[in-house]
């Protein structure tokens, strides 16, 4: 019930901003600006934010197994991806993108600090960490078709990854930012929720939906990311006795849908950037209905 309330929320807040770009109160140009927005700026505060809490070896051990567990879905969702999206052409990159990387930052820290609090924001550093690593040195390679050592370097100087050493030694050094600027951090994390839906929103109203909903490719796309992918995270992270706050983090964060990265790496690569606004679009909407029921059954297992 928590999820689906958390869901729904979000569900509005695209809506506003479906309503917004409709209206023309944000322009298609605006859409990019709110993104970095979003990506380069606030998401890394949510981050360094989720950081500032009093040390803990059990946190500690939490974070490194949550590393280990992100490592596990991602693997999995490659692996699947090429089981089950093998139909050669141009789109297919695309589709398997929407399959291993999911909105973990845009979705997945507002759902998951719904529904697990800053403990589940902190752990879901991992993921994120993991995420925006291999985005840029596997993600690239899929989208490219070649690989270069300074994608490594690249990842590493992502805004995410920058925040989470940065947040992560204040923890190990017991290091807390004085409180003026922490609640000043606190109101731009804050951003995070509405500023992420209603650009996921304006994306969305850019694509024509009714008739993306009539193309039977994208629910099979759906199937692997929204469902399969984050059943055999939970299957596998569930046979190992850690604490649930952990598991329901990573499951949740690997049941997002498709990653709004795959529409920005579509337009640089030069790939169908409607294609994959499609996927993000459909992936979004059907995500409403199925992370309550992904949550509710890894609740049980968990």
């Amino acid at each position: 019930m928590i999820v689906l309330k958390q869901v729904i929320i979000m569900a509005l807040l695209i809506l506003t901003g479906v309503i917004c770009y409709k209206s023309k109160v944000i322009s298609k140009e605006a859409t990019k600006s709110l993104s970095s927005l979003v990506l380069m700026v606030v998401n890394p505060i949510v981050i360094i934010v989720s950081y500032q809490v009093v040390f803990d070896s059990k946190l500690l051990k939490g974070l490194l197994i949550a590393v280990a567990f992100s490592v596990i879905s991602m693997a999995a969702a490659i692996v699947l991806s090429h089981i089950f999206l093998r139909k050669k052409g141009e789109c297919l990159p695309l589709e398997r993108f929407s399959c291993i990387y999911s909105n973990c930052g845009f979705m997945g820290i507002p759902l998951v600090k719904g529904v697990y609090g800053a403990e589940g924001v902190f752990y879901l550093t991992a993921f994120v960490t993991v995420f925006n690593i291999l985005v840029w040195t596997h993600g690239v390679f899929m989208m490219k078709g070649s690989f270069k050592p300074k994608m490594i370097v690249r990842a590493m100087k992502t805004p995410a990854v920058i925040a989470t050493v940065v947040g992560f030694l204040l923890f190990i050094l017991k290091i807390s930012v004085p409180e003026t600027i922490f609640k000043t951090l606190s109101f731009l994390a804050d951003m995070n929720t509405p500023l992420a839906m209603i650009a996921a929103g304006v994306t969305i109203a850019q694509t024509n939906i009714l008739k993306s909903l009539k193309n039977i490719r994208l629910y099979q796309v759906s199937f692997v990311s929204l469902i399969l992918v984050p059943a055999a995270t939970a299957a596998i992270i569930c046979l190992f006795p850690v604490e649930s706050v952990v598991k329901g983090t990573v499951i949740l964060a690997s049941a997002c849908p498709a990653a709004a990265t795959g529409t920005l790496f579509a337009i640089k690569f030069k790939k169908d950037s409607f294609y994959a606004s499609e996927l993000f679009a459909v992936t979004t909407l059907l995500s409403i209905a199925t992370l309550p029921v992904i949550m509710s059954v890894a609740q049980k297992l968990i």
